[in-house]
C-alpha cells in the first residue's frame, strides 16, 4: 500500500495508539492497587482479580474479535471495541465514586473493558501486517511493542498522579484516551477494499486447521513464549508495587517512576529490535532464546538480593530480555499466514499473552505467601523451560543473507 511520508507516520501513530489503550488497562490501576484494596476492605486477593476479569475477558473474546476482523475489516471491529472499553471505565469510575457494593460493579466494569480491550492490540498486529511488508512491517510491529512497553512506562506513573486526586480517578481517564485512538484511527487508517468476498466459516476454520496442522509445533511454541513474557512481567510488577509499599512506605508518584523504570528498558528494548530485525528469521530466534536465557538468570539473582536498588537493577536484565522476546514473537507469528486469516492466528496469540496477563498476579499472590526465594525459583524454571522450547521448537532456515524464512507455508493460508 503506497503511502505519502505524513500519512504514513499518521497511519504509524494510529497504530500505536491502540495498543496503549490495552495496556493503560491494567498498567494505570497497578499503583492505586493498595489503595482501592484500603477503602474497599478487600484481601489481596480480591484486588488482584481486578486485573484478572479484565484478562480473561479480554482472552475469551480475542478469537472472535480476531475472526470478526478477518470476515469485515479491521476498522469496524477497532472502533466499536474502543467504545465498549471506555463505557466499561466510566462503569467503574461511576460505582467506585457513588454506589454501594462498588466492588461488584468495578468487576463488571473491568470485564467490559476486557471486551473491548480485545479488539485492540492483537488486531492492531493483523491490521500492521496489512499495510506493511517486509522489514517495514517488522519497524512498525517493533514500534507497536514499543508503544505497548511505553504504555506501561507511562501509565505507572499516570495512574500514581490521579491516586493523589483520588484512587479511582484512573477509571475516568480511560476514555479520554480511547477518544483520541478512536480519532486517529478513523482519520488516519485507510484499509484496502477487499473486493472478494470472505470465505464461508466452513472454509475458514479447515484453512486454519491446515495452518495449525503444519505449523502448530512452532507457533504454540511462540504463543507460550509471548504469555510467559507477559505473566512473569505482570506478576512482577503486581509483587514490586507491594514491595515498595510494605517494605519502604513508597506509594504516590515516587513508585510510579520506579515501577516505570523496568518497563522503560523494555520498551526501549522493543523498538531498538524491531527496527534491527527486519525479516532475519534466524536472528528472531536467536534473539528469542537469548531473551529467555537473560530473564533465567536475572530471576536467579534476585533471590540473593533484597535491598531495594540492586533488585531494580538485576531486574532489569529480566526487562531486557522481554524486550528482546517480543518483537521477535510478533514478527514470526504476523508474517506466518496470510491476510485471510492473519487477524484469528495473531488474535488468539493476543488471547494467550491477556491469559498470562490474567493468571500472573493470582499466581505470584500464592507464591509470595509460599516463599519469596520459592517464587522467584519458579519464575526462573519456567523461562529457562520456555527458552529450551524455543530453542528446540522454533525451526528457521540458517542461510545467508536477510532472507531468512521461518518454517511457514504459505500455500496452505
Amino acid at each position: 500500500m503506497k503511502l505519502s511520508s505524513r500519512n504514513n507516520s499518521m497511519s504509524v501513530a494510529a497504530i500505536g495508539s491502540i495498543p496503549l489503550i490495552m495496556t493503560l488497562g491494567n498498567s494505570m490501576l497497578i499503583p492505586i492497587l493498595p489503595q482501592m484494596k484500603s477503602e474497599l476492605n478487600l484481601s489481596q486477593m480480591q484486588v488482584s482479580m481486578t486485573i484478572t476479569v479484565f484478562s480473561i475477558a479480554a482472552a475469551i473474546f480475542i478469537p472472535i474479535l480476531g475472526y470478526l476482523s478477518d470476515r469485515f475489516s479491521r476498522k469496524i471491529v477497532i472502533i466499536p471495541a474502543l467504545f465498549i472499553y471506555g463505557a466499561g471505565a466510566l462503569l467503574a469510575g461511576i460505582a467506585a465514586a457513588s454506589w454501594d457494593n462498588a466492588y461488584i460493579w468495578i468487576l463488571l466494569g473491568r470485564t467490559l473493558q476486557g471486551i473491548g480491550a480485545a479488539g485492540t492490540a492483537p488486531i492492531a498486529m493483523a491490521l500492521t501486517g496489512d499495510l506493511f511488508k517486509g522489514g517495514e512491517e517488522s519497524r512498525v510491529l517493533g514500534i507497536v511493542e514499543a508503544s505497548n512497553g511505553f504504555g506501561k512506562v507511562l501509565s505507572p506513573i499516570i495512574g500514581s498522579l490521579l491516586g493523589l486526586v483520588v484512587w479511582y480517578a484512573a477509571f475516568f481517564a480511560f476514555p479520554l484516551f480511547c477518544i483520541i485512538s478512536i480519532f486517529l484511527t478513523w482519520m488516519f487508517i485507510k484499509e484496502k477494499k477487499n473486493r472478494q468476498a470472505p470465505p464461508p466459516f466452513a472454509n475458514y476454520v479447515r484453512g486454519l486447521l491446515s495452518v495449525f496442522k503444519h505449523e502448530g509445533r512452532w507457533l504454540f511454541t511462540t504463543y507460550l513464549a509471548g504469555a510467559t513474557c507477559l505473566f512473569t512481567l505482570f506478576g512482577i510488577l503486581f509483587y514490586l508495587s507491594d514491595f515498595l509499599e510494605i517494605q519502604y512506605q513508597i506509594d504516590g508518584v515516587v513508585k510510579g517512576l520506579i515501577l516505570a523504570i523496568p518497563l522503560l528498558v523494555m520498551g526501549t528494548t522493543s523498538y531498538i529490535t524491531g527496527a534491527k530485525i527486519g525479516k532475519n528469521m534466524y536472528l528472531m530466534k536467536r534473539l528469542i532464546v537469548l531473551g529467555f536465557m537473560l530473564m533465567t538468570v536475572s530471576y536467579l539473582l534476585l533471590t540473593l538480593v533484597e535491598k531495594l536498588v540492586p533488585f531494580l537493577f538485576i531486574l532489569v536484565f529480566s526487562s531486557i530480555g522481554t524486550g528482546l522476546v517480543l518483537p521477535c514473537i510478533n514478527s514470526l507469528i504476523t508474517g506466518s499466514v496470510g491476510k485471510e486469516r492473519r487477524g484469528f492466528v495473531t488474535s488468539l496469540y493476543g488471547s494467550v499473552r491477556f491469559l498470562g496477563v490474567a493468571v500472573g498476579p493470582p499466581i505470584l499472590t500464592r507464591l509470595m505467601d509460599w516463599s519469596r526465594t520459592g517464587m522467584f525459583l519458579s519464575l526462573a524454571s519456567l523461562t529457562l523451560i520456555v527458552g529450551l522450547l524455543a530453542l528446540l521448537l522454533i525451526r528457521v532456515a540458517k542461510s545467508d543473507g536477510k532472507k531468512k524464512k521461518a518454517s511457514v507455508r504459505y500455500k496452505y493460508v
